[in-house]
């Protein structure tokens, strides 16, 4: 009879030995997100026009920054098992055991591509732009780590799709609970839906000058917010709401706002130059000369998105 449940992950997929090296499923699916977004922001960034070799370049930044962004996020927000009562701050550099916060790998993550590409004479508002929905996708990849280790699921529920979790994966006061409400699957489908979407909005209207990214932060926070409202994990809360909640707010408000803001900077479709010809360079988007002198792989000069790192 099929169970009415997702089961649990079978022992031995969290982590397995290959000699005398243990490998950890979670960073597998880490690492499989990355290659994905890798290739999908080098196949977007090359239709624009530009370097596919650069977008390696640039990843070299942003992954490192991201991760450590990450980790950093999750122990300021979650610092009871590190730092509480019996906690062991060691477990704090443990990163193969889960724990990656979203809002930290993005901000430090984008830095880090953001100094990649001024190294490398790039436009970053319009390399965050091609990578936005690749990005989105690796969150839904790495989502099966989660699975995998049993952690951040949901409150228990009986739904159909509702996910068994081992006794010693149980929070404290659930252990009653077999199954529990999957957070995991909920993130990976809203966040593939959501890069579908973005791919198609940007092809029907143009998303150029930075508004490609800020559409991912929207979609992405928008379902977030609803999800952390679900999990039951330990968090620091503020007036009885997790703090992820607070910052999901707090940016998706900014989003919409930066979204709003770049969409008055445009020009009318009919006064744009084809992005295959200006690629990555929003350096100008009013300007009506050749877009050739500005192609992807040069620093930009009065990209309203990017000037403001500038010193």
């Amino acid at each position: 009879m099929t169970p009415r449940f997702i089961p649990a992950p079978p022992d031995g997929l969290q982590t397995f030995s290959l000699g005398p090296v243990t490998i950890h499923a979670y960073a597998l699916c880490i690492l499989a997100g990355i290659f994905v977004a890798v290739w999908l922001t080098t196949r977007r960034w090359v239709e624009r026009g530009g370097d596919g070799d650069k977008v390696g370049d640039i990843v070299l930044w942003a992954i490192p920054f991201g991760i450590v962004g990450g980790r950093l996020y999750h122990v300021i927000s979650t610092p009871g098992p590190y730092f509480g009562e019996g906690g062991d701050p060691w477990a704090a550099l443990e990163i193969w055991n889960g724990g990656l916060g979203i809002w930290g790998a993005v901000a430090l993550g984008a830095l880090g591509a953001f100094i990649g590409a001024r190294r490398h004479g790039v436009s970053f508002t319009a390399f965050a732009d091609a990578a936005a929905p690749a990005v989105l996708i690796a969150q839904a990849i790495g989502r099966l780590g989660n699975y995998l280790n049993q952690e951040l699921f949901g409150s228990p529920s009986t739904l159909p799709w509702a996910l068994e979790v081992d006794p010693a994966f149980r929070p404290e006061g659930y252990a009653e609970f077999a199954t529990f409400h999957p957070t995991f699957l909920y993130e990976m489908v809203w966040n593939l839906v959501g890069a579908a979407l973005i791919i198609w909005l940007d092809r029907r209207f143009d998303l150029r000058g930075g508004r490609t990214f800020w559409l991912y932060v929207m979609v992405y926070v928008s379902g977030r917010l609803w999800i952390e409202l679900v999990r039951i994990d330990t968090a620091v809360t503020v007036g009885g709401l997790r703090i992820n909640v607070w910052v999901s707010i707090a940016v998706l408000a900014l989003a919409v706002a930066m979204f709003m803001i770049l969409g008055r900077r445009q020009p009318d479709a009919e006064h744009r130059v084809p992005r295959n010809r200006l690629a990555a360079a929003d350096d100008d988007p009013t300007d009506s000369t050749d877009a050739t002198a500005h192609p992807a792989d040069e620093p930009e000069h009065d990209d309203p998105a990017t000037s403001q790192g500038k010193s």
